[in-house]
Parts: structure tokens; C-alpha cells; sequence
């Protein structure tokens, strides 16, 4: 994690700030909120790879909210997040931990959600949905986005151009291993990824296209189900 060293942390800090004068900002503060409201009744809440904390102040109804990172030093931001003061959990823990590896305890959480981390940094695959799915209690939701594939910062490399023009010409039964590659087996995600991987446990409550100032993302909600 010699990326993620407390001179890296402190300028992330730093962005928080910067970001607030971002209207794509703005709006996933305003989305995860609109999810909070989701539900009706105080609720328990994991941000997977929390980083500095940045979007702690976007939650609302929160009873208990966790952060895990595998930076220390972005928690150690973390303890001073962006808006703290309208940081409205009843209990804030912060964890050290790698995301793929790092344990809860079932049925922990109402919402597990991740912004900018999931198909950006960290593969989203059938394992991680699952862990996710596992910590998640009945009716819980999960909450992320993704860079999707279109996007203008993912290289247009000749394969990807390739598999760009020919999916759609193909049918699914046959394009399976393609679609696999243009997607980078989850480092990226779009509509049909991220449908795959959820219809192993989870009814999707929205799915949508995002642009931030930086990438186009998928925008997803997805609500645990099957129980």
C-alpha cells in the first residue's frame, strides 16, 4: 500500500475539499442519501473502502456506521472527515482492512455501499458480491458504482474497440469469454456485468449511467433478496 502513504492521504484530504465546488460531487452526496431513505428505520452502514471518509456526511438515519480501508493512513483522515460535523451516525468505527479478505460477521449491515472503489480499483466479481451479500441482513441493500467501459479514461485499445463493435451483434450465449475481456473480468463494469454478477442473490433496484468529472460510471442499488 506504499501508494496509499500519508502524504498521498493528506492531498486525498485535501480533494474532499476541492470536490465540494463539483456538482457530480454534489449529486452522489444527494444519491446516498436518497438511498438511506430507502429505508425505514435507523439503519447500520459499511463503506467499502472508505478512504478519507468523503462521503460520511452524504448518509442520513444512520445508528452505527463502520469504515474499512487498507490504508492506515487514509483512516487516520478519516478520523477528521469532510462536514464531520454533519456526520449524523450514532457510532463511527474505522477498520483496517483489505476488502477481499477482511471478515464481518452475518447479516451485520442494512447497507454496504462503495464509491469509487468497486470495478475502479478492486475487481468486482462473484466473490466479492457474495461477501457483500453475506454481511448484508434480509432486505439489506447494496450501493456502488463502477467505471463502466465506455468511458473515455479506459483505454481504446484495438481489442477493446473490436469488442465494442461486435457485441452487440452478438447473442449472449455466445459472447460470454468477449464481454468477459471488454470488462477486464470486473475491473470495469456496465449494465450487463453488473447484471450477471447481481442476479445471484439480489433484485436490482436501479442501474444507471454517471458522469463525474473524471470517469463515466455505472450507478447502482441493488436490494438482497431470496430470503
Amino acid at each position: 500500500m506504499a501508494l496509499y502513504d500519508a502524504p498521498y492521504a493528506r492531498k486525498y484530504r485535501e480533494r474532499d475539499d476541492q470536490l465540494q465546488q463539483v456538482a457530480s460531487n454534489q449529486q452522489l452526496i444527494d444519491w446516498l442519501g436518497q438511498v438511506c431513505d430507502r429505508f425505514v428505520h435507523p439503519i447500520d452502514v459499511l463503506d467499502l473502502g472508505c478512504g478519507t471518509g468523503r462521503y460520511f456526511w452524504g448518509l442520513r438515519n444512520v445508528k452505527t456506521l463502520v469504515g474499512l480501508d487498507a490504508s492506515e493512513p487514509m483512516l487516520v483522515e478519516a478520523r477528521h472527515p469532510i462536514h464531520a460535523d454533519r456526520v449524523n451516525a450514532a457510532s463511527l468505527s474505522l477498520v483496517h482492512g483489505d476488502l477481499v479478505s477482511h471478515e464481518f460477521a452475518p447479516a451485520s449491515f442494512d447497507l454496504v455501499y462503495s464509491i469509487g472503489v468497486l470495478a475502479e480499483h478492486v475487481r468486482l466479481d462473484d466473490r466479492l458480491i457474495a461477501r457483500v451479500r453475506r454481511w448484508l441482513r434480509p432486505g439489506g441493500r447494496f450501493a456502488f458504482t463502477t467505471v463502466h467501459p465506455e468511458s473515455p479514461s479506459v483505454p481504446r485499445t484495438a481489442g477493446r474497440r473490436l469488442a465494442e463493435w461486435t457485441l452487440p451483434l452478438l447473442p449472449a450465449a455466445l459472447s460470454g469469454g468477449l464481454h468477459d475481456r471488454f470488462v477486464a473480468g470486473g475491473m470495469y463494469g456496465d449494465e450487463r456485468w453488473l447484471r450477471d454478477r447481481l442476479s445471484k442473490g439480489f433484485a436490482i433496484e436501479s442501474l444507471e449511467r454517471f458522469r463525474s468529472d473524471v470517469h463515466l460510471h455505472g450507478r447502482c442499488v441493488a436490494r438482497k433478496a431470496g430470503e
